[in-house]
């Protein structure tokens, strides 16, 4: 059986209650190498997280295996599990929900998630004109197109929104910071989540 446990934004205090016995009772705990130092106390049983094509390997000929495949926020949101459901054999499956980033942000800004649109720009280009007609959009982004092309973005259609940047979020080190897409800094964010509201 394969479990993809959704583990949160990264502090322990988001995790679901029960995280622990699926760690416990898993032969092999998957995740990269920030995920899995999350949990030292399964240590002797850590795999780190292989390139995808590695990993459908390694799961097809170890299903006979507890295994526990970690998983950042939700699994489903933009996540591993989306990923997995396509690979792998569904009863072979159990999927483990988990605190998003993007949740995580909305309530760290105690704004509601009522009629939000959701996407990702993790190696895909979102359409922008389909977007940007939602008055709230939250979004996972990436280093090619990260908060200041979304910036770019708002700005060549004339429009003005509030751009919303989260960094390390729920970490000790967490950022969360308001721009427009007049302020937006070009800059590297890291670990980054993004709420585009209607100014």
């Amino acid at each position: 059986m394969i479990t993809v446990l959704g583990i949160g934004p990264g502090d322990s205090r988001y995790q679901l209650q029960g995280t622990h016995e699926y760690l416990e009772q898993a032969d092999v705990v998957i995740g990269s190498k920030r995920q899995l130092t999350i949990f030292p106390e399964v240590e002797s049983k850590q795999m780190e997280l292989p390139h995808l094509s590695e990993l459908k390997q390694y799961l097809q000929a170890n299903l006979q295996k507890n295994i526990v495949l970690l998983a950042s926020g939700d699994p489903l949101l933009y996540g591993i599990g989306t990923w997995i459901t396509d690979q792998i054999d569904e009863q072979k499956i159990k999927i483990v929900p988990g605190i998003s980033s993007i949740q995580y942000m909305f309530h760290q800004l105690q704004l509601s998630m009522n009629d939000c649109y959701l996407t990702s720009s993790h190696g895909r280009k979102p359409d922008f004109d389909f977007l940007l007609q939602h008055s709230k959009v939250g979004m996972v982004t990436d280093k090619t197109l990260g908060p200041y092309e979304i910036g770019q973005e708002i700005k060549r259609r004339g429009l003005q929104r509030n751009i919303y940047v989260g960094e390390k979020l729920s970490y000790p080190d967490e950022k969360i910071t308001k721009y427009d897409e007049q302020t937006i800094e070009n800059r590297d964010y890291e670990m980054n989540v993004v709420i585009i509201t209607d100014a």
